[in-house]
């Protein structure tokens, strides 16, 4: 994977963070690898967000949110100049029951790009068991190029 520069990783995880509201802050994800070329992020095991009395078997939504989080992440790292972005289009194929305590894994790309859309690919699985995707999604985003305001506010605000 290409490294990218320090002070861009972190403009972006503030960026990121900045945005993540509901759902997505309870996550409590963790950005575990972040290239041009795609990102890896963590979800902690969470019993919130089984559908099952054992508290073993995620919700497919979970793992939904979660993709369409990522991918928004990976497109903040492969574009340069994005400052918003709106999922237009979202697919997961679910490949198998999402049943374990473990941590989830997600691993997502932006495979093209065009002025005003991006195209994202990504796969889930659980901690220990990559060669056993739990779901593989594909998603398009609008892209708003330009006003970076809300990034270059928070910079500032966190070099102060």
């Amino acid at each position: 994977m290409s490294d990218i520069s320090k002070k861009k990783m972190e403009q972006i995880a503030l960026m990121w963070n900045a945005r993540g509201k509901g759902l997505i802050t309870h996550m409590a994800l963790e950005i575990e690898e972040v290239s041009t070329e795609g990102v890896r992020v963590r979800m902690p095991f969470n019993p919130d967000f089984c559908v099952d009395v054992d508290q073993t078997r995620l919700h497919g939504g979970i793992l939904t949110a979660l993709l369409d989080s990522v991918f928004g992440l990976a497109n903040f790292v492969a574009i340069e100049g994005v400052s918003t972005m709106a999922t237009l289009d979202l697919r997961v194929d679910y490949l198998r029951p999402a049943r374990s305590r473990a941590d989830v894994i997600v691993r997502a790309h932006c495979f093209r790009e065009t002025r005003h859309i991006a195209f994202n690919s990504g796969s889930i699985w659980f901690d220990g068991h990559e060669d056993a995707e739990i779901a593989r999604g594909t998603a398009s985003f609008a892209l708003t190029r330009g006003d970076t305001s809300l990034f270059d506010a928070l910079t500032e605000r966190e070099a102060s």
